[in-house]
């Protein structure tokens, strides 16, 4: 379970003192939350803080009875590789290995051995629809593909948390209904956190957050059409 408590973020720019993130408290719980609001309402501001990739001025980040806030870069990044996967809008593959060592890189650093990272990668691939695109570059990919590769790496671990930044910003359509399926899907096997402009991608969670000027406003539950 991952855990805001009073959650603030200030900079100083110039002379003045920007306040990007205040006073946000939240438990997330399983399945998906989306959290929406106008540019520069501190949604990317709180992903970075969830993800300890950036630290509050006041209030902490729990993860479990972990403070992830507390705990030293080194620690943060192991407990990413751990409990953590990322989409993000520019899927950031790394355009020198083909998919599905793409996908089998955080089981590298976990230190698989290689026959069951290629195993898992393989399989991971097949769930996302990409199994004849295994052994392909980023760059032969379409930008839909890309970033079904980049969930499938997401999920290679198994985190039980799941980060998605604007996961279907660059993508068409077509290739935007894929990935939210794929997505919420994901998503009911753990806790996913979807920060998004687009409303009605945010309307297939469970609940949304809106911030405006960092702070909470409210949550709201979608009416889901039946």
């Amino acid at each position: 379970m991952l855990r805001a408590e009073n959650l603030t973020k200030r900079y100083r720019q110039g002379e003045k003192e920007v306040v990007a993130l205040e006073g946000f408290t939240y438990t997330f719980p399983r399945g998906a939350t989306a959290i929406v609001g106008p540019s520069g309402s501190g949604k990317t501001t709180l992903l970075n803080l969830l993800a300890g990739l950036d630290l509050p001025t006041e209030g902490g980040v729990y993860l479990g009875e972990i403070p992830l806030h507390r705990l030293s870069e080194d620690e943060r990044s192991e407990a990413r590789l751990k409990h953590m996967g990322f989409v993000f809008q520019q899927w950031n593959l790394i355009p020198t290995l083909t998919a599905w060592e793409n996908v089998a890189f955080p089981l590298l650093l976990a230190g698989w051995p290689p026959a069951k990272r290629r195993a898992r990668a393989l399989a991971l691939l097949e769930g996302v629809g990409l199994s004849q695109r295994a052994h392909h570059l980023p760059n032969r990919l379409s930008g839909g593909e890309q970033q079904r590769v980049a969930l499938a790496r997401a999920l290679a671990l198994d985190p039980p948390i799941l980060f998605a930044d604007e996961p279907t910003g660059n993508l068409d359509a077509e290739a935007k209904e894929e990935m939210a399926a794929l997505l919420f899907q994901a998503g009911k096997e753990r806790t996913l956190i979807l920060v998004t402009h687009d409303l009605e991608l945010a309307a297939r969670a469970e609940r949304i957050l809106h911030l405006k000027g960092g702070r909470l406003l409210r949550e709201e539950v979608p009416r889901k059409v039946p």
